[in-house]
């Protein structure tokens, strides 16, 4: 038997009327996505954004040279598109792949904007998830700007601790700006130490 849309975590606390349930359970539809498969390009148009229910996601950049750059990873409770291309309503630059099996939301834009009007409460949480993105966000940026490479692993570790058995080594790597090689040198120090 399916899931109702309040069984999900996300929504299991919220507080709606019957109209406002119906509003979001007709918007919010589950979708199971397999291990590998895109779900944005670099160059489409982006009117979606995703919520992650179970399994993990990775928005990536390919620069000049074809190396990939790891953004994001999102697992269980987070949102995730192309950021810049939803919200300025251009074309994508990033890419979002599944690394494992993953179930999601797909939200469209004008959906979205209609249940944030229409359903004051969500208008709330989407909010309080947008404003926690962008704090961390910015945390990412200022680790980078200051700590080492071995301090980001342990900033990373410590704040995703369910994340690293989702990625593959070069993924989080390339996520921290180092190595594959740097990487195991570093948690074998960091073996040594415990």
């Amino acid at each position: 038997m399916a899931k109702d849309l309040f069984d999900f975590d996300v929504f299991k606390n919220l507080s709606v009327s019957v109209q406002e349930a119906e509003l979001l359970r007709n918007v919010f539809k589950e979708k199971k996505i397999k291990k590998g498969e895109i779900l944005l390009l670099n160059g489409q148009d982006v009117d979606t954004i995703f919520y992650v229910i179970d399994g993990c996601l990775r928005t990536y950049f390919i620069d000049e040279k074809g190396k990939e750059h790891t953004i994001q990873f999102a697992v269980h409770d987070w949102w995730i598109s192309d950021m810049i291309a939803y919200f300025s309503q251009t074309k994508a630059i990033l890419n979002i792949e599944s690394l494992e099996d993953t179930s999601i939301f797909i939200v469209h834009r004008a959906d979205l904007e209609k249940l944030c009007f229409q359903v004051p409460i969500f208008n709330k949480l989407y909010r309080s998830k947008l404003e926690g993105s962008i704090i961390g966000y910015q945390k990412r940026i200022l680790g980078n700007l200051s700590q080492n490479a071995t301090e980001r692993y342990e900033t990373f570790i410590n704040q995703y601790p369910t994340i690293e058995n989702s990625v593959k080594n070069y993924h989080l790597a390339s996520y921290l700006g180092i190595t594959t090689e740097s990487l195991s040198r570093i948690r074998k120090e960091m073996s040594k130490r415990s």
